[in-house]
């Protein structure tokens, strides 16, 4: 393959505090917080209570929980990404494309403002944006959105540019998620897909989030043949008192023992890179719900990460937009 353009790959995530610190997380949550997407609370209401309450209390919490896992690459999220990056960038090289692939935090660094950048300054032709959501949701793919037309915004003359929606059913993968649970996965565990939550109510305003995890949950599920009562599909990490999307992740595992849920295993298939919540939350605290409420083992199955299959799945959903 000779493609004599030079393409622009920005690999995009949520993102990350910059340091371990209360200080650093506060900055880094109110840019996330403040975010009409994240929280659409009227703003004269929301931001006193952010910056009087919610801030102080949990930047302190939250920093005890980064220092546990902070690596010499920064986050476990930044440092997985960097791995991605590398190994995207390889990928591509090795097909043959002129490509630079650029990392992007909706918020915090490195920057989608500093990575669009860095495209246009080394003259690519074309850029293409990969949002690390396989499911579709404003708060997520369309926040992400908005920070990229943001940074074009400041931009006298740009490129033409591709933005990936979704993939929550594309084959390759469904096929690594499959093959990472059946490495794992034994004959007597329970499998539970969690999944990031988001309010009931976005939902009814028209986010069809929870329909995109219903259809990655299913079809990895046929994928691996397990019938309906070897699987559920749960949601994790909600904030506030409004209801949130259900089954709750850390309710179901404290009810499992009871619906005789013994052994089981849990994977995060919205999730592209391991994190604070998928290695604290689900890792370590959701462990202690299932074992302290009868439940006799427990596993978490990581993230996909920058596993070769999940490279090459990232690699040929962006040969798409080339080829």
């Amino acid at each position: 393959m000779t493609i004599t353009k030079k393409f622009g790959v920005i690999l995009a995530n949520l993102g990350t505090p910059d340091e371990p610190t209360s200080s650093a997380i506060s900055r880094y949550l109110w840019e996330f917080l403040t975010d009409p997407r994240v929280v659409d609370l009227p703003r004269w209401k929301w931001f006193p209570l952010l910056k009087a309450i919610i801030l102080p209390l949990r930047s302190k919490r939250i920093a005890k929980n980064y220092q546990a896992i902070w690596t010499t690459q920064g986050s476990p999220l930044l440092a997985v990404t960097k791995q991605q990056q590398q190994a995207l960038q390889t990928y591509l090289s090795a097909q043959g494309i002129d490509v630079q692939v650029e990392i992007a935090m909706t918020y915090g660094n490195p920057s989608m403002r500093s990575a669009v950048k860095n495209l246009l300054k080394s003259q690519v032709e074309k850029i293409i944006v990969l949002p690390l959501y396989p499911q579709y949701s404003s708060t997520t793919t369309g926040a992400l959105l908005d920070a990229f037309a943001n940074a074009l915004k400041q931009e006298r003359g740009f490129v033409p540019f591709d933005f990936i929606h979704s993939y929550h059913l594309n084959e390759n993968y469904i096929n690594a998620l499959a093959q990472s649970v059946q490495a794992r996965l034994k004959a007597d565990e329970f499998l539970l897909f969690s999944y990031h939550g988001i309010p009931l109510r976005y939902e009814n305003m028209g986010d069809y989030y929870r329909e995109h995890c219903k259809q990655t949950t299913i079809a990895v599920a046929e994928k691996l043949g397990l019938t309906k009562n070897r699987w559920a599909m749960s949601f994790q990490s909600r904030f506030g008192r409004e209801e949130w999307l259900q089954p709750y992740t850390d309710k179901f595992l404290q009810n499992a023992s009871a619906q005789g849920i013994n052994k089981i295993a849990v994977i995060c298939p919205g999730f592209a890179a391991d994190c604070l919540e998928t290695i604290e939350e689900i890792d370590e605290e959701n462990r202690e719900y299932f074992l302290t409420h009868g439940g006799e083992s427990y596993q978490y199955i990581p993230a996909l990460n920058a596993v070769p299959a999940h490279i090459a799945m990232m690699g040929k959903l962006i040969l798409e937009k080339i080829i």
